[in-house]
């Protein structure tokens, strides 16, 4: 039989509550030439069953299991090594795709041949399902700038990416980039063509606290770390200079250390001294932004080694670059504050920072005398960090 159009990528870990709908979404697409490849990652709930079930009623389903959980960047490169079809596109197993998403970015490729890549905007809904009420569009990938902190990755909501199989092939797959694997990967398809994400809302995006990212404040610090270094990567690949090396081990060592500092230093002992200033403040300011949309918080050591970076670093900023970051870093201080969290706000915010975080701060939100009392002892510069 000839390969089809389009090879649809899923990876999937233990997602038995999800998965039917997922590929169910796939299924129900108009493009009916595509092959849907499920790497089940060593899932122990109900998955491998309802993914036999599946895959024995339709016969474009394409199973392929691993024995262990090996992590998202292993299970994705075992499932290119099965594409043949022209077009890749990734989905995950707790999302859902409107019927005429494949039809769009075919269209849009084939109509671009400049274009390398292709997302869409995506409408956020919660676990259950039930929309937020917020739709995502990204920004255009061309506004990318490594050099901005936090670096601007030329961002496409990756369950919602569509590219030349070939594409990704030539730059050598996905690598360890952990938890910011698809930043990596789409800084490293830019060298190839443009990136671009359509107008158009492609499906359901879910957000919910067991997404990887939003589990835990290490993970918020590690995918902050990544991200960071992709961005240096790409700036070393630019220059001609050795292209930084991921190593699948790195995770454990992340995952072992007890602090952003930690984190930090295991980071950066690939970098020259400019590149380490570098990723110093970008990955405080990356972790700043992490935690304006993320359900977790600094804690006391992130806040000092993000103060510390910060006023090393801020004044070698361009002035926007300096101005955006400035009001990121007031308006945490003002959070922690509004959360009650004055150890963390005070170990994050420098004095002359002070006014500005005390003019965001929310008093008609705060209910206590107690904690209106505390936060004026804040200004005051009253509260001890013992």
């Amino acid at each position: 039989m000839p390969e089809p159009s389009v090879d649809i990528l899923i990876p999937v870990f233990n997602a038995a509550e999800t998965i039917q709908g997922a590929i169910e979404s796939i299924q129900a697409q108009t493009v009916r030439d595509i092959r849907i490849i499920v790497v089940d990652d060593g899932s122990t709930d109900s998955t491998p069953a309802i993914l036999s079930a599946l895959a024995s009623q339709d016969p474009r389903i394409e199973i392929v299991s691993q024995a262990a959980n090996g992590g998202i960047v292993e299970a994705l490169n075992t499932g290119l090594g099965r594409c043949r079809a022209e077009y890749l596109a990734r989905h995950d197993g707790d999302d859902l795709a409107h019927p005429d998403r494949l039809a769009k970015q075919l269209a849009f490729l084939r109509s671009h041949p400049d274009h390398v890549a292709v997302g869409g905007a995506v409408r956020h809904v919660d676990a259950a399902g039930r929309p937020l009420g917020h739709i995502a569009r990204l920004a255009p990938p061309e506004l990318a700038n490594p050099h901005w902190a936090p670096t601007i990755g030329p961002y496409i909501t990756h369950p919602f990416l569509m590219t030349y199989r070939s594409s990704v092939e030539q730059i050598g797959g996905y690598r360890y980039a952990f938890h910011a694997e698809d930043t990596d990967l789409f800084w490293r398809l830019q060298e190839l063509g443009r990136l671009h994400n359509l107008d158009d809302v492609l499906g359901d995006y879910r957000m919910h606290e067991n997404s990887i990212s939003s589990r835990s404040v290490v993970n918020g610090r590690i995918v902050a770390l990544s991200s960071e270094l992709a961005g240096i990567s790409a700036l070393r690949r630019r220059h001609g200079q050795p292209d930084l090396t991921f190593r699948k081990e790195g995770l454990r060592e992340y995952l072992q250390a007890e602090s952003l500092e930690r984190i930090f230093r295991l980071g950066a002992r690939q970098l020259t001294r400019t590149e380490t200033d570098s990723l110093e403040i970008s990955l405080a300011a990356k972790l700043l932004e992490l935690t304006s949309y993320r359900p977790f918080e600094l804690d006391v050591g992130d806040c000092r080694f993000i103060r510390r970076a910060l006023v090393r670093h801020i004044g070698r900023l361009v002035p926007a670059n300096r101005s955006t970051l400035r009001r990121m870093w007031a308006g945490t201080a003002a959070r922690l504050l509004s959360k009650a969290r004055f150890r963390e706000a005070k170990a994050l915010a420098a004095p002359q920072l002070y006014p500005e975080v005390m003019s965001r701060v929310a008093f008609r939100t705060l209910t206590t005398h107690g904690v209106r009392r505390s936060i004026r002892r804040f200004a005051g510069r009253e509260i001890s960090l013992k």
